[in-house]
């Protein structure tokens, strides 16, 4: 199992239109195709105005496989399109899950 760790950095006095779009528009796509959502946080100490995704997949392959669906969706498409400019910086690891972690639910296909 992996857990795909993603930190968006957005433009000062965003965030809240940021978290609108993308509950209406974002997440609705993203769990069609990707599931396993480990949870979603809002930055509040340290860095701000940072959003955190954390997803979990059975593989790399899954990932893989469950992204490239997210990418063909034409919803997908337009989410991307309305948030052209909003970021200033992105990051995306892939972590491998520790035996003694609990372990996230798995997507369901």
């Amino acid at each position: 199992m992996i857990v795909e760790h993603r930190t968006y950095t957005l433009k000062h006095g965003t965030m809240e239109d940021y978290l609108q779009r993308y509950r209406t528009h974002g997440l609705p796509v993203q769990m069609r195709h990707l599931g396993g959502l480990v949870g979603f946080y809002v930055s509040e100490i340290g860095p701000l105005n940072q959003v955190v995704h954390i997803w979990a997949y059975a593989s790399l392959a899954d990932r893989e496989r469950r992204r490239e669906r997210l990418e063909a969706d034409p919803e997908w498409a337009a989410f991307r399109q309305m948030n052209r400019g909003s970021f200033v910086a992105q990051e995306v690891k892939i972590m491998n899950v520790a035996p003694f972690s609990p372990q996230p639910a798995l997507p369901k296909d």
